[in-house]
Formats: C-alpha cells, sequence, structure tokens
C-alpha cells in the first residue's frame, strides 16, 4: 500500500516537473522569437530612411533625364483637356506638329524641374520621427510616398515653378500655345484663363510622385528590390 501510494506521488512529480519544463521552454522559446522578430523603433526609423533615399534617388533619376516623361506612357504629360478640341482641329488641318510641339515642351519642362525634388525629399526624411516611420512602415505600399505628398508638395511647387516656366519660354512653349488658341476659331474661349504653366507643375508633381509609389511598391514587394543590408533586415521581417 505505501509502496504504491509512494509510486503514485513520485509519478505526479515527474509529470508537473515535466509540464513545468515545457511551460518554461515554450516560454524561453517565445522570448527569443519576439526578440529576434521585432524590430526598435531606430531599427524601423534607420531602414525607412534608407528605403526612402533609394526610392526617391531612382524616382528623381528616372524622371529627372531627357525622355523621362515623353518616352513615360505611365507619366506623360498630355495636353490639357481644355485643350484637346483646339488640338483635333490643328491635327484636321494637317498641322499637328504644332500640336506635337507643344506637348514635347511640356514634358521637356517637367524633366528640367524633377532634379530640384532630390534635396527636398532628403529634408522631408530628416523632418520624419520614430512615430512617423512606425505608421509609415506598417502602412500601405505608398504610405511613404503618401508622407511626401503632405509633407513635400508645397515646397516642391514653389521649387518646380520658376523652372517650368523658364524652360516653357525658353523651348516656346507658351509661345506655340498661344499661336494654337489664336489659329483655332473660339480656341481662346474654350480655355478662358486657363493657366499652362500651372498645369504642367502639377502634372510633374504627379509623374513623380507615382514613379516615386512604384519605387516604394518593389521594396515592400520584392526582395531583389531591397539592394542593402538595412533594406533586407527590416523589409525581410515585414
Amino acid at each position: 500500500m505505501h509502496t504504491a501510494l509512494l509510486a503514485l506521488v513520485l509519478s505526479f512529480c515527474c509529470t508537473a516537473q515535466a509540464q513545468l519544463q515545457d511551460i518554461l521552454q515554450q516560454a524561453t522559446e517565445g522570448m527569443q522569437r519576439n526578440r529576434s522578430g521585432s524590430l526598435s523603433d531606430q531599427k524601423i526609423a534607420s531602414g525607412l530612411s534608407e528605403a526612402l533615399r533609394v526610392s526617391t534617388g531612382k524616382a528623381v533619376a528616372a524622371t529627372g533625364r531627357p525622355d523621362g516623361f515623353l518616352k513615360n506612357e505611365a507619366i506623360k504629360i498630355l495636353l490639357p483637356e481644355k485643350l484637346r478640341p483646339v488640338a483635333k482641329g490643328l491635327r484636321m488641318l494637317g498641322r499637328g506638329a504644332q500640336v506635337d510641339e507643344l506637348e514635347i515642351g511640356m514634358n521637356r519642362a517637367a524633366e528640367q524641374a524633377t532634379p530640384l525634388a532630390k534635396q527636398i525629399f532628403l529634408n522631408a526624411i530628416k523632418r520624419m520621427t520614430f512615430s512617423d516611420a512606425r505608421q509609415i512602415f506598417t502602412g500601405g505600399n505608398t504610405a511613404a510616398t503618401d508622407y511626401f505628398k503632405r509633407q513635400s508638395t508645397d515646397e516642391l511647387t514653389e521649387a518646380f515653378a520658376p523652372i517650368v516656366k523658364e524652360q516653357m519660354e525658353r523651348v516656346g512653349v507658351i509661345q506655340q500655345y498661344n499661336r494654337m488658341l489664336k489659329s483655332t476659331p473660339g480656341g481662346t474661349a474654350l480655355t478662358g484663363n486657363f493657366d499652362i504653366n500651372k498645369y504642367v507643375v502639377g502634372k510633374t508633381l504627379d509623374g513623380l510622385f507615382y514613379m516615386l509609389g512604384e519605387e516604394e511598391k518593389k521594396i515592400r514587394t520584392n526582395p531583389a528590390a531591397r539592394t542593402t543590408a538595412i533594406l533586407r533586415e527590416v523589409f525581410g521581417r515585414k
């Protein structure tokens, strides 16, 4: 009787000890997974800053070169909708070259302006807080691009406006635009007080942010786009 009771007690103790060991092992493994799988705010900020430098650099390089806008169908600046009836009439009259020159000039102006964005984007990265970084990191595939839109649109618009205006004047866009309106009956009435410089600046921003968004998506979703160790470490764990 005593022997059986002693055996039962020993069995219970061994089972309890085994269960306790299992619990401790699971807790230890959980802590290790948490330490290795979580990222500090500093690490996220560093990785995100690197991602932003890479993506903005590529976006600016892609747009701020000859044909960066003109030969990219996704961002090519087309004639304003108000001008399209005028352009259609000119093409019917065999004056399509005049229309093409105007379109080329607008895209050339955009290509001249976008290199100014690089330093503005870098300044926005420096202003980024840990809270901003974590929200961007855990956000959607274009969360960083949206951050740049909020932080930089006004500054980019101010920087682009004189460059676009100067380039448009240099290549004769304004003269072409005015000739187009005068050469088509009702052209001026169709466009009213339309500001073509403002239109080109707006489309330049649209194109730049589109390309930035595409570069950001690559880093978030394509391991091959994570070209540095910090990018692989941070975005490889998402």
